[in-house]
């Protein structure tokens, strides 16, 4: 059965967290686990590799080859279909036009006696994460590589996990053929995220990691940041959806078990003020369940995680939006557009009845990689500007210098440092 949640007019942010499920990345054992993964790779460096992917994934690379060679990927395009070749070219083109927006120029400003300005410049290596095992994500090399590649990062190196003869599925040996990245590695989890970070005798380190994973890989994510960039600590996806009478029950009931059949863990929320809706959402649930292959999946994590919010008015679910932050947000109301502005945190929003949420997972042209866990409060989807670093340029005249000495020492004097002070006052005052 559903959990069910009537608030009350005027409810509370900590009613709300009450209610939902406990999210966070809080397991000490996994951690530790994923300690002692990093700390191997990087006393061991691809010994550590050949192990962890022998014993994890039951595949001896020594064999295999721990880097996808030409041939496989020529060789994956004889397994691939017309129609998903067609499909990836939509996507890729769309993912382009959009992300292509984000591009930042660097900029200068001359006034008198000084010359400030930012220079702005891509990384010069990355990684990217793509997550393999029960099912693999075409979509997602396309949405860490192009913003990227748009950015003008020069190299690109791919980590995901190979199956159980050594192979990486040729969907993905494609995708990354189309967007031009071949340095691919057959490693996934942790020690994959620690080879990137800190680099082997086979894979060179890289600058930022990019890209979701398992809670083995965003714990190894959280573990490096700092001896490396990282994009987000990413966990299970979320969906939120507020919906009226204008509202498709089928439609609704087809997006929340959209997200469901991702992971157990994955939370789908829908908030409504009219009990009817919740109802019929009920029963189209329980109708579509059993007509989709990952029905077990979804259906526990519907029983585990699934929230409905019955709320007494559209500016009350708006509020409730806002606490939540999600990943996803649907608004499947009457005039939408109306309410847009209220929603101040979500990573991303789709609006109306014939934008799904899985149009954004596949080729719409925004990012899929977006802030779960509530940190959309603060952090966006990956971008551009994620691939790209800025260095500030400041030159000054003595002339210049001499306007903001009197500024600088009195500054300075309050945070009690003297030699600052010194350091701009000796250049005005020195002996001609």
């Amino acid at each position: 059965m559903l959990k069910k949640v009537k608030l009350k007019l005027g409810f509370s942010e900590s009613e709300v967290i009450k209610e939902l499920p406990q999210r966070g990345l809080t397991n000490p054992k996994i951690l530790e686990e994923v300690n002692k993964i990093i700390e191997s790779v990087k006393e061991k460096g691809d010994e550590a590799l050949f192990k962890y992917t022998l014993k994890l994934d039951g595949v001896d690379l020594r064999k295999t080859g721990l880097k996808v060679k030409d041939s496989e990927i020529s060789q994956a395009y004889k397994l691939v279909s017309r129609d998903f070749l067609k499909a990836l070219a939509v996507a890729r083109n769309r993912i382009y036009a959009f992300h292509s927006r984000q591009i930042e120029n660097s900029w200068f400003q001359f006034n008198e006696n000084n010359f400030l300005g930012q220079i702005v410049s891509p990384l010069e290596r990355v990684g990217i994460y793509v997550p393999g095992g029960r099912t693999v994500y075409p979509s997602s090399v396309l949405m860490n590589a192009i913003p990227a590649i748009i950015a003008g990062v020069n190299q690109i190196a791919m980590c995901t996990p190979p199956d159980k003869k050594g192979h990486i599925n040729p969907h993905l040996l494609v995708a990354a053929a189309e967007v031009g990245i071949c340095e691919i590695y057959k490693i996934g989890g942790a020690q994959a995220i620690a080879a990137l970070a800190f680099g082997t005798a086979s894979i060179p380190k890289v600058d930022k990691i990019t890209g979701p994973g398992n809670i083995y890989v965003t714990l190894a994510k959280k573990l490096v940041t700092g001896n490396v960039g990282i994009d987000m600590l990413a966990g299970p996806s979320e969906i939120a959806i507020v919906a009226d009478e204008t509202a498709h029950p089928d439609f609704i009931a087809a997006d929340l078990l959209s997200q469901a059949e991702h992971d157990i863990e994955a939370m789908a929320i829908l908030i409504f003020y009219q009990d009817t809706i919740g109802e019929k959402v009920l029963r189209a649930i329980d109708k579509q369940l059993k007509k989709i292959k990952t029905h077990k999946i979804a259906e526990e994590s519907l029983k585990k995680n699934a929230r409905f919010f019955e709320v007494d008015s559209l500016e009350e679910a708006m509020r409730l939006v806002n606490i939540i932050a999600p990943e996803h947000l649907e608004l499947l109301i009457k005039n939408p557009f109306l309410y847009l502005s209220k929603v101040k945190r979500a990573g991303a929003i789709f609006i109306g009845n014939y934008t799904p949420e899985v149009i954004g997972d596949y080729l719409a042209g925004p990012n899929h990689i977006l802030p779960t866990n509530g940190t959309a409060r603060f952090a966006s989807p990956l971008n551009v500007s994620d691939f790209l670093k800025k260095t500030s340029i400041l030159f000054f005249e003595e002339d210049g210098i001499k306007k903001l000495v009197p500024y600088i020492k009195v500054l300075a004097e309050v945070e009690g440092l003297d030699a600052h002070a010194r350091s701009a006052e000796i250049r005005v005052r020195r002996k001609k």
